[in-house]
């Protein structure tokens, strides 16, 4: 068993996570000084060495500093790596290029977010705090809404799911047959990305592709009142200065489960991190 678990920096789900992993670990929080949810948790006492550290979604801003939004400290991600015990496991969300820095000393390091069984969930808490942007902004109802969404991975998947059970009129754009044909066995419209070139009325527009499928062109044939609710990661998949110029309200709703369900989504990268320890002989 893992006996000393150190949750370092990152947003509420990190508490939450900490929170339900104290349950059964000996579990300490570091980078976290907002102590609304904090005062049932044990802080670092920046000495102990632990056998697994958990950083946050994303593990840091600047491929060298600690992503710590609960914190004015900047802590160097060298010297997170200075905590971990000999044989430790430092699991993080998206390390990119900081992932070097513990390869550097030998440290393994595991993305969680790799894992299935979390990327579904999430997709879920992604999939209802979109909906619920959509809701707030538009002035009309999901029902009988006539509703685009680009792109048809999970959280598109899920989103068809919710949307189509709501009484909406649901569009999906797709490169693959196979996806269109999945579009439409969801009971929605299944078209490929040539549906961008042609002027439309949807009324709300989900975009899941991470890369700029509305340009200024694209952009200018949509219906001038369209919501557009951009899910994708960086770079996003918007133009959103030509949106801006144009008047079509864009909102780039980025890490959406760390926002509207920090307490789910904390509990869900949990039992990420116990299926692997579990898979690993470690629990």
């Amino acid at each position: 068993m893992k006996n000393k678990i150190l949750v370092a920096g990152g947003d509420l789900r990190q508490v939450f996570l900490a929170l339900s992993l104290s349950r059964e670990y000996d579990t300490y929080i570091y980078g976290i000084e907002d102590d609304t949810y904090t005062e049932k948790l044990r802080k670092d006492d920046e000495e102990t060495l632990y056998d697994a550290v958990i950083l946050p979604i994303p593990v840091t801003n600047d491929g060298e500093t600690l992503f710590t939004p609960f914190s004015e400290k900047k802590i160097p991600l060298s010297e997170v790596a200075e905590r971990v015990k000999k044989n430790g496991i430092v699991f993080g969300g998206r390390f990119g290029i900081s992932e070097k820095i513990f390869g550097e000393k030998g440290i393994e390091t595991i993305d969680y977010l790799l894992r299935e069984e979390l990327s579904v969930m999430n997709a879920v808490a992604t999939a209802e705090g979109a909906l619920g942007i959509a809701m707030e902004e538009s002035p009309e109802t999901i029902f009988g809404n006539k509703i685009l969404i680009t792109g048809f991975g999970r959280i598109a998947k899920t989103l068809a799911k919710i949307l189509v059970s709501m009484g909406a009129d649901v569009t999906v754009c797709a490169r693959k047959k196979s996806d269109i044909a999945w579009a439409e066995i969801f009971g929605c419209k299944g078209r490929d990305f040539s549906l961008l070139n042609e002027k439309s009325d949807f009324k709300i527009i989900f975009n899941t592709v991470p890369t700029e499928i509305f340009t200024k062109e694209k952009l200018s044939l949509l219906n001038p009142s369209a919501l557009i609710i951009d899910l994708a990661s960086k770079p996003g998949g918007v133009d959103f200065e030509s949106a801006s110029s144009i008047g079509i309200k864009t909102i780039w709703a980025l890490s959406l489960p760390g926002k509207v369900a920090p307490v789910t989504s904390g509990e869900i990268i949990a039992k990420t991190i116990r299926n692997i320890l579990t898979e690993r002989g470690d629990n």
